[in-house]
């Protein structure tokens, strides 16, 4: 009980630093779990894959309060959430199958890399530029099957893949934003949904699950996170952003080292 009492902790400060720093709190829920289930003893040979859908699971809740949040401000282009789903589906779920049949250590190898990636965007502030149009229904697709599929692998909303990719395609940054956060609801719900079904399955699941999600966890991080999200948001408008984005890309460095050493 005493360690599930973490779980609130980590949930408020993903939803404050998603909201500060306009990154998505997979960055930070997926290494925090992974921490908490291995203290807890959970089964060694699913930690990564609990990690990764309790993460989706609670990015369902706080997407919903984000997009809405982005939508009353007129900032969510509600074309492109469409013409992207489809494949967003596609992806997320194949993804989530696939990592139901990688070992833990590929993919918090995986993850590390994929956090090296993130910290080294926000310390160079790396912005893709406008070059291009919205491909059409084909290129749409792909785009969201291959944003969908990475996503899935760690855990994320895919703001990190989607804003990128709606920049380089002419869509203004406060439009790509809001836009993000819609899309991050089908991926959220698609991937959680593929970590039950591939989980569900499995003899040696802990108490508490259901398939890969486990449902203390999701409750207490998605609770508080969609709390602290808001506030974090506001906390943006006074705080030095660009400079706690540097602070906090060194962080990713670390824990992507960590992980990374883990390995070894």
């Amino acid at each position: 009980m005493l360690v599930w009492a973490l779980y609130p902790v980590f949930g408020l400060f993903a939803g404050v630093l998603a909201g500060l720093l306009g990154v998505g709190g997979g960055i930070v829920i997926v290494p925090a779990l992974v921490f908490i289930f291995s203290s807890q003893g959970l089964p060694g040979g699913h930690i990564m894959q609990m990690a990764l859908g309790t993460s989706l699971g609670t990015i369902m809740f706080t997407s919903i309060s984000s997009f809405r949040a982005h939508h009353a401000r007129g900032a969510v282009q509600w074309g492109i959430v469409r013409k992207i789903t489809p494949g967003i589906l596609i992806g997320t779920f194949s993804g989530s199958y696939l990592a139901a049949r990688l070992s833990t250590n590929f993919l918090k190898g995986f993850f590390a890399f994929f956090l090296l990636y993130v910290a080294t965007q926000m310390l160079l502030n790396i912005k893709p530029k406008p070059s291009r149009s919205l491909p059409g229904p084909a290129g749409m697709t792909g785009a969201g099957a291959f944003i969908g599929a990475v996503s899935s692998l760690v855990g994320i909303g895919g703001g990190t893949l989607s804003v990128p990719f709606m920049t380089w395609c002419n869509t203004p940054m406060h439009m790509a934003i809001g836009t993000s956060a819609a899309i991050g609801f089908p991926i959220a719900l698609a991937g959680a949904a593929g970590y039950v079904v591939n989980g569900l399955a499995l003899p040696d699941m802990p108490d508490y699950s259901l398939g890969f999600i486990y449902l203390p966890a999701l409750a207490g991080v998605a609770m508080v996170s969609m709390l602290t999200a808001p506030l974090g948001a506001k906390l943006a408008h006074s705080l030095p952003v660009p400079a706690l984005k540097r602070f906090f890309a060194i962080f990713l460095y670390v824990v992507a080292a960590k992980m990374l050493w883990g390995l070894m």
